[in-house]
């Protein structure tokens, strides 16, 4: 199987295995011994306390599963800390860009890590997409709801 790389920022990592950590070392044990507390109360069959647990059980392993393979897969996102970096947009990047005179800046991140209310944009996304490989002074087009949007980049950290 050809895995697809997850791009994370070393902050990102961290957050994924303090997830791992406190699903495998805190959650899980917590609902096994509520699953074992509801088996003991007699029949399971109308045991609602032994299916709710039974379900976060299912839950918790699912998202377990995942992160491993997320956490397997991680490539780390190289952030360049030069001033006189090359000014091309790639992954890591911080971005400054003017639309209609207006500034915004954004973080050009793997999708995993994507946030738009904290402006961290996906790669994969449509303006991620756009500015991946330009530089400073260049224009982007991205079409939104509201239509073209014209994004001038500003500067590139």
């Amino acid at each position: 199987m050809d895995a697809k790389k997850i791009y994370l920022t070393k902050e990102g990592l961290v957050e994924l295995k303090k997830e791992f950590e406190e699903l495998t070392k805190v959650k899980r044990p917590d609902v096994l011994e509520r699953v074992s507390q509801a088996r003991s109360m007699g029949d399971l069959s109308e045991n609602a306390e032994y299916v709710a647990a039974r379900e976060e059980l299912s839950f918790i392993d699912g998202r377990i599963e995942e992160l491993e393979e997320l956490i397997k897969q991680a490539v780390l996102i190289q952030e360049s800390h030069s001033k006189s970096g090359s000014g091309v947009v790639k992954l890591g990047s911080t971005v400054t860009v003017s639309i209609k005179g207006k500034k915004e800046i954004f973080t050009v991140v793997g999708e995993w890590e994507a946030d738009p209310h904290d402006k961290k944009i996906s790669h994969e996304s449509p303006l991620g997409k756009a500015l991946i490989g330009k530089k400073v002074g260049e224009k982007v087009e991205v079409e939104a709801p509201a239509g073209i949007v014209v994004y001038t980049i500003a500067s590139v950290n």
